[in-house]
């Protein structure tokens, strides 16, 4: 009976939860709109290991190697299906990669990618509400479209990009 007794108890918990309307009357109007998850960037200390560990053990759609000099990183994408993987490596002594695995040796995760309808209003309303983002302009990222990156204090100890849909 005490079994009976806490899932009748959930039951009434559970009818009395605000819908799902009132929960959306909450979140504040924006000018932009937040997109699906692009993908999740991993940094690795080898980028030829890590392909082969995507591609030919557990047999994943692997990209080439690009190297993207202004980012001072190579890249290799992973489809998954829902989103991507994106395995990066640094490109010359000056990468934000290269101090990243400096303090992390074996790797780990370095950002995520959310896309966004409209990156100059989010930069906008962003900066409004005191969110730093790493660059004046948005550069262009691995997928020939706009990126900035929001700086991961402001953003719970994760580096997040933003890139245009």
């Amino acid at each position: 009976s005490g079994l009976l007794t806490r899932l009748q108890t959930s039951a009434s918990t559970i009818r009395t939860l605000p819908s799902s309307n009132s929960f959306s009357q909450n979140i504040p109007s924006c000018l932009w709109k937040l997109g699906r998850l692009n993908h999740v960037a991993i940094a690795v200390p080898d980028l030829e290991k890590a392909r082969s560990l995507y591609k030919d053990v557990l047999g994943a759609q692997v990209s080439e190697s690009v190297a993207l000099p202004e980012h001072g990183v190579y890249t290799v994408f992973v489809e998954l299906g829902n989103t991507k993987l994106e395995l990066l490596h640094p490109l010359g002594e000056k990468s934000p990669i290269a101090s990243f695995l400096q303090k992390n040796k074996t790797g780990g995760m370095h950002h995520i990618c959310i896309e966004v309808d409209d990156i100059k209003a989010a930069m906008t309303e962003l900066k409004g509400k005191n969110i730093r983002i790493l660059s004046e302009e948005p550069k262009i990222g691995a997928h020939g479209k706009p990126v900035i990156f929001l700086h991961p204090k402001d953003c719970h100890g994760v580096l997040v990009e933003l890139e245009q849909a």
